[in-house]
């Protein structure tokens, strides 16, 4: 279950009688959720950075098939660890789920860096999806929880740019260190979150106040909501279900409640917007080689597309608080069909260069904004309910997406991959576009 945040804005005076604890910076939190978000990013992106140089290996034994199966398995192994972190998080806290999480996915990236072949490569991107999955809701729960209010959003956003700025390093590994030592070596480092991260984590994270709230740990609570300087809100509800059956009961009176009707719609979108993200972060270095581009140039592409989808977080909220998230959303799913249409086509390398980019622009904040919808499509106590149920069916977009990307090269059509992605964004549009114009909650 996701806890709805339990404090926010800032504390007005210590409690009184009690003397003021030395205050500490929620901007704490912020930079380190961050890092964990770079090193998510990098994990994801750095199979599609090396993936022609692991195809080129015989030793590995990897043809573009078994690619995409692979890489369906990191996003399935990421659908169990979202869907496993509610629990987790219910049982243990955020602050254990993300450093667990993360000491899983650097495991599996250092299984990776060992496999003889592609089978144990496989189970080591399952492990590192298991870890990747729970990790960055959790994250984004927890900078939102200890961002001041009028702050909520625009934290969000920050934090969603170390996703992209962990894609560009990926490609930054997939082009200087694997090509002098090697694809193994880029998975070898990507054991550096378990040095790095969880030292800082296990020092410096505090444990979320709204959780411990919800364990009826209310002393300790009101502790941390003092010391960074949160307002708590006093538990005077009942405490709500936990666990699987309560999860399940949620989802049925998503499609009862007044935003039945955009349910399916916002489902449709998520997946949609999934099966782009994780389909081109898989295989355009792939396919743009396959176009006739060379090695380097293909591996480079992916570092610009994150690029572009930097600028897009900066810019999507901007401009969907003028126009209105689900229309922006939908125009941002249009251009991005736009975009994968132009791949296919064999254009100048710099010409080739400004669509990836402004590709990434719309791709990525367009999922994004799918989940930005929410609020306004469901009443206030369902609103976390549809956000996590719509973000683990577009994860099983996630699991496609590589998979048909693996199944289209593998059958020597490559151009039919860019096509898929301009119809998953056109369907995108579509759902995302209808889901808007159901009533609001208000109105039924």
């Amino acid at each position: 279950m996701s806890i709805a945040p339990a404090v926010r804005g800032r504390a007005a005076t210590a409690t009184a009688g009690r003397p003021p604890a030395r205050r500490r910076r929620p901007l704490t939190v912020l930079l380190l959720c961050w890092l964990v978000v770079l090193f998510d990013g990098m994990d994801v992106n750095v199979y599609g950075a090396v993936m022609p140089r692991m195809l080129a290996d015989p030793g590995l034994g990897l043809d573009p098939a078994t690619a995409g199966t692979v890489g369906s398995w990191t996003t399935f192994g990421m659908l169990i660890g979202a869907l496993a972190a509610g629990n987790l998080t219910d049982w243990t806290g955020r602050r254990p789920v993300i450093v667990g999480g993360t000491l899983l996915f650097s495991a599996g990236s250092v299984l990776c860096a060992a496999a003889p072949g592609a089978e144990s490569f496989g189970l080591g991107r399952f492990v590192t999806g298991l870890g990747l999955g729970g990790v960055m809701p959790v994250c984004l729960s927890m900078v939102m929880e200890f961002a001041p209010g009028a702050r909520a959003a625009l934290t969000a956003g920050v934090l969603m740019t170390s996703y992209h700025v962990g894609g560009m390093l990926a490609t930054g590994l997939g082009l200087t260190l694997a090509a002098g030592s090697g694809w193994r070596a880029v998975f070898w480092a990507g054991a550096v979150p378990a040095l790095v991260a969880v030292p800082l984590l296990l020092w410096l994270l505090p444990e979320s106040p709204a959780v411990l709230l919800a364990k009826g740990r209310t002393d300790r609570a009101r502790q941390l909501a003092d010391l960074y300087g949160l307002r708590l809100r006093h538990a005077t509800a009942a405490p709500q279900a936990v666990g699987v059956r309560a999860r399940w009961h949620a989802a049925l009176a998503l499609f009862r409640g007044p935003g039945r009707r955009a349910t399916p719609l916002l489902w449709a979108a998520s997946f949609c917007g999934l099966l782009l993200v994780y389909g081109v972060s898989t295989w355009l270095p792939q396919l743009m080689r396959a176009a006739g581009y060379g090695p380097t140039s293909s591996v480079a592409f992916l570092l610009v597309i994150n690029a572009g989808g930097i600028v897009g977080m900066l810019i999507a909220g901007t401009v969907a608080t003028r126009f209105g998230v689900a229309r922006v959303s939908a125009v941002w799913f249009l251009l991005t069909a736009v975009g994968a249409l132009l791949l296919s086509l064999r254009l100048p390398l710099p010409v080739t260069y400004v669509i990836v980019a402004v590709t990434g622009i719309w791709l990525f904040s367009a999922q994004v904004m799918v989940y930005a919808t929410v609020p306004a499509l469901y009443p206030a106590g369902q609103v976390s309910a549809g956000l996590g149920w719509a973000t683990g069916v577009g994860r099983l977009g996630a699991v496609m997406g590589p998979a048909l990307g693996g199944a289209v090269v593998a059958h020597g059509a490559q151009r039919w991959a860019f096509v898929i992605f301009a119809a998953a964004g056109l369907t995108g549009a579509l759902a995302i576009h209808l889901a808007g114009r159901t009533p609001c909650p208000s109105d039924s």
